[in-house]
């Protein structure tokens, strides 16, 4: 009969060490809350406190760190910092085993956790939750963080949804929220609503300014940064994007539109554009405006007029994005001839020259630029001087506006109504910024009745919209506001 002899086991199943090892498993813990509340803070005190005590209160278990994370949110692990150096240093051999109050705790988003503990398990690195008395070595470990996960994610997507529908709803009751320290131009007063900050105000104003001056946001990044003006979080260098952002932010004139991006993901927390996926709410006259919505509008036409055409605005001199090719409509562009010589000069010329068809528009030099600009404002200045007017261009273009207002409405009225109606808005939102500049030639030509003998930088700025050189040289300066000289 054959003989059987008993091998006692000298590995323990879950430790994965030698039953007889005095050695101590080194233990680290690891706790986390979601926001920065009183209460919350309580119970991220606590259990710092508890599993400090509790891990060297063993006297097998040698306390490794205690592991945190503070007002950060269990759903994903990219932005939970204690929580990735934890996981480092487990796998670096520093930690034997990681205690946590909770499966909600270590992760709400039920992939992050079974990846995690996976990878933990085949390094010999074990967990232990506490309120489920789950060992992560345990067989039946991983089918209870699983089901444990799921539950904790579902009530994740619950308190997101919860969330969401509490600011949705608030929007759609017209209470505007913004993040006020990174928000130029603004304060919050002691009702909650949008008050100006004075001193900001007068940045936006400069930015509007500059911008239509004939600047491109570029530009008018870099005079901010050059001149020592910081952004509203206090930062040395300006970007074109916060320009942009500034200049079509409709909450400068006063306005507010809610709800321009939605959290698609509540596991991911990213941000997407809205594109119509959920309603957006507008509210006019919400607060008091910083910018006029005349001139913001303005702004915004003159966005889409730099859009337009074959070659990309420029405003990097006083020249860029003014003059126009007649034959091809390009922008003219600097070239410097002879750079290296004494006959080195700037002149412009057509973008799109030598690309594709020739043009045969001839090019302009900056002096040629400036003594056009003289002579066709000065005599303009007298035509209008002398010239005696049943209208002012203001008003003229102050018809014009609720004129085309009229056809706008007529056609969003009548749906059989045959108009083009984007051509309409579009001709609409042209008839108001001309009214704008209207009243700007009229307050700085007419009024001022003065003559030009030099050139004047800001007059070109303020009240040129681009020049057209035709084929044969000839040449038309056409005035913001639409009048041709």
């Amino acid at each position: 009969m054959s003989t059987v002899t008993k091998i006692p086991a000298t590995i323990g199943l879950y430790t994965k060490l030698s039953i007889d090892n005095k050695i101590k498993r080194k233990v680290a813990a690891y706790a986390r809350v979601s926001t920065n509340s009183d209460e919350q803070f309580s119970s991220y005190e606590a259990q710092i406190s508890y599993y400090t005590n509790y891990i060297r209160s063993r006297d097998d278990w040698k306390f490794v760190k205690m592991y945190t994370d503070e007002g950060i949110s269990g759903c994903s692990t990219k932005k939970r910092e204690g929580f990735k150096m934890m996981i480092q240093d487990a796998l670096d051999g520093k930690i034997d085993l990681i205690i946590t109050k909770s499966v909600s705790r270590f992760a709400r988003n039920t992939v992050d956790s079974l990846t995690t503990i996976r990878m933990l398990k085949e390094n010999n690195i074990e967990c232990y939750f506490e309120k489920e008395n789950i060992w992560t070595f345990d067989s039946k470990g991983e089918l209870l963080i699983t089901i444990m996960s799921s539950i904790s994610q579902e009530e994740a997507r619950s308190i997101s949804e919860n969330v969401t529908w509490g600011k949705r709803k608030s929007m759609s009751d017209g209470k505007v929220s913004i993040a006020y320290s990174r928000f130029l131009g603004y304060d919050k007063d002691i009702n909650g609503k949008m008050v100006i900050n004075p001193e900001q105000a007068k940045i936006v104003k400069l930015i509007y300014s500059e911008f239509l001056k004939g600047r491109s946001p570029y530009h008018i990044a870099n005079y901010l940064t050059n001149n020592g003006i910081k952004t509203v979080t206090g930062k040395d260098k300006w970007s074109r994007h916060t320009v942009w952002r500034i200049l079509t932010n409709e909450k400068y004139k006063g306005d507010a539109l809610l709800q321009k991006e939605f959290t698609a993901d509540f596991l991911t927390k990213k941000k997407q554009k809205n594109h119509g996926q959920i309603p957006m709410y507008y509210i006019e006259g919400d607060h008091e405006p910083i910018i006029e919505p005349e001139i913001f509008d303005t702004v915004q036409y003159e966005i889409i007029k730099r859009r337009r055409g074959r070659s990309g605005y420029s405003g990097i001199s006083l020249f860029s994005g003014k003059i126009k090719c007649g034959q091809c409509g390009s922008w003219y562009g600097a070239k410097i001839w002879h750079s290296t010589t004494k006959y080195r000069k700037i002149v412009y010329r057509c973008n799109h020259k030598y690309k594709g068809e020739k043009c045969r528009t001839p090019y302009i030099t900056e002096e040629e630029i400036k003594a056009l600009f003289i002579e066709r404002i000065n005599r303009f200045i007298e035509e209008r001087t002398v010239k005696d007017h049943d209208m002012t261009y203001t008003q003229i273009y102050d018809a014009k506006v609720r004129h085309i207002k009229h056809q706008t409405d007529t056609a969003a009225k009548h749906t059989d109504f045959r108009v083009d109606y984007s051509d309409l808005i579009m001709r609409y939102e042209d008839a108001k910024a001309k009214a704008y500049y209207a009243k700007v030639v009229d307050t700085i030509m007419v009024k001022q009745k003065k003559m030009l003998t030099d050139f004047d930088e800001e007059l070109w700025q303020t009240v040129v919209d681009h020049i057209i050189i035709n084929e044969d040289g000839s040449k038309t300066i056409t005035l913001r506001d639409g009048t041709e000289l």
